[in-house]
């Protein structure tokens, strides 16, 4: 595993400014009450995601997400929005004309339906890693390498346990690591490029549950590189 600072040139270009797509992404009731903790502008001007990428958002449930990158990379873009299973529920908004950019592509984790042809931009997920089985996650981030272009990002963003615990508190408190992460996803080969601090709560102590006390957690963001 090999880590720095690296973010080939090209890959994240200068992220512009995604407020006023926040504001006319159709969003659904709830959404934008989650903004002021998951800090979406934040998150995505420092993932660089731009108009025309080519984008996926894994766990995506309801698709907060996705939302935001269809509306960020636009209708020369792509959007693939994947949960594990199925659901008609989440599925029936992306068949509105206004995601006409959104493709869903659900399916087990460990045989991930993304393409293979290193055509995707930017992979996220989001406060799910963790959910995740250990047993999943080296056939998912590799299949994520392999989905991604060369120089291509992908985001993680999630609770933090404390350092040195592993996969101690995935089910307990909901909380993975942050290197533990680090090392699996470095694993499947990708290079860990920066880190974001903005969701960033040094006085958390990271000892209960994040669905129970919601929104008082530190959360860390991560942007790996595929070399």
């Amino acid at each position: 595993m090999v880590l720095g600072l690296l973010f080939v040139a090209g890959c994240a270009t200068t992220a512009g400014d995604y407020r006023e797509i926040l504001r006319r992404v159709d969003r659904i009731a709830g959404e934008l009450e989650l903004d002021e903790a998951r800090k979406p502008h934040e998150v995505m001007v420092f993932y660089g995601v731009k108009a025309g990428d080519k984008a996926a958002d894994i766990a995506a449930f309801r698709g907060y997400y996705t939302a935001i990158l269809s509306g960020i990379v636009g209708s020369t873009g792509l959007v693939y929005t994947v949960n594990a299973s199925s659901r008609d529920e989440f599925n029936q908004r992306w068949k509105s004309p206004r995601f006409a950019n959104v493709r869903v592509a659900d399916g087990p984790f460990d045989k991930l339906a993304l393409p293979q042809d290193g055509s995707l931009d930017f992979v996220l997920i989001h406060l799910s890693y963790h959910d995740v089985d250990p047993g999943v996650r080296g056939a998912m981030n590799k299949a994520i390498l392999g989905a991604l272009k060369r120089g291509g990002i992908y985001g993680v963003v999630d609770h933090s346990a404390k350092d040195g615990t592993g996969n101690e508190a995935i089910k307990t408190l909901h909380r993975i690591d942050k290197f533990q992460v680090i090392k699996e996803v470095g694993a499947a080969g990708f290079t860990l490029a920066k880190e974001g601090n903005m969701l960033r709560k040094p006085e958390d102590t990271r000892d209960f549950n994040v669905n129970k006390e919601r929104n008082k957690d530190d959360r860390f963001v991560l942007a790996f590189q595929k070399p």
